[in-house]
């Protein structure tokens, strides 16, 4: 890795740290922090921004000691999306090349019912915050169809081990997954 993702590693080590679990200070500083990442598409190895041709792909690029936080580069292989699905922890995505789309939804815990709301799209250095608090259950779709696009996602845990949830489109039903990484 490059001298400036271990800046941005050695940044989010102290933020978290300091904040000791406060979300809203986390997101609100970090988010500067992964923004500065992102906007210099200079420092990803290669082995991290590997497409699959059906699948995208979830590199882990650094997992802090005592798993409090997780960075993981997304690989989004042309018109390839997630299914939609939640985090359960917070977390940052920030665009490094290309761009995605990130489509939002509400769900009714009562009748698990899902309602899209609002719609954003990442274009590079731009950054977005989830968590259960401000909005955790999302799809998230590469927004070309001719070429790959790859974002930056850090959480608020060892993310590939955590315990999510994807839901139907349909019924809203939720079925548990944990996604590992790719390499």
């Amino acid at each position: 890795m490059s001298t400036r993702f271990d800046q941005f590693i050695e940044a989010m080590s102290r933020l978290t740290e300091e904040a000791a679990g406060d979300e809203p200070r986390i997101l609100r500083e970090g988010k500067p922090l992964l923004g500065e990442l992102v906007r210099h598409d200079d420092w990803l190895d290669a082995s991290h921004a590997l497409p699959h041709p059906q699948f995208y792909q979830q590199y882990l690029l650094y997992r802090a000691p005592d798993s409090r936080f997780s960075v993981v580069s997304f690989v989004w292989g042309p018109g390839q999306k997630t299914p939609i699905h939640d985090h359960t922890v917070w977390g940052l995505i920030g665009m490094l090349r290309n761009a995605e789309t990130s489509q939002a939804f509400d769900r009714d815990e009562g009748t698990g019912t899902l309602t899209a709301t609002e719609q954003v799209r990442l274009e590079p250095g731009d950054v977005e915050c989830v968590s259960p608090t401000v909005g955790d259950i999302h799809q998230v779709a590469n927004a070309f169809d001719d070429r790959v696009s790859i974002s930056i996602h850090v959480y608020g845990a060892d993310i590939g081990q955590v315990r999510r949830h994807v839901f139907d489109p349909a019924s809203g039903a939720a079925r548990e997954f944990v996604s590992g990484y790719a390499n």
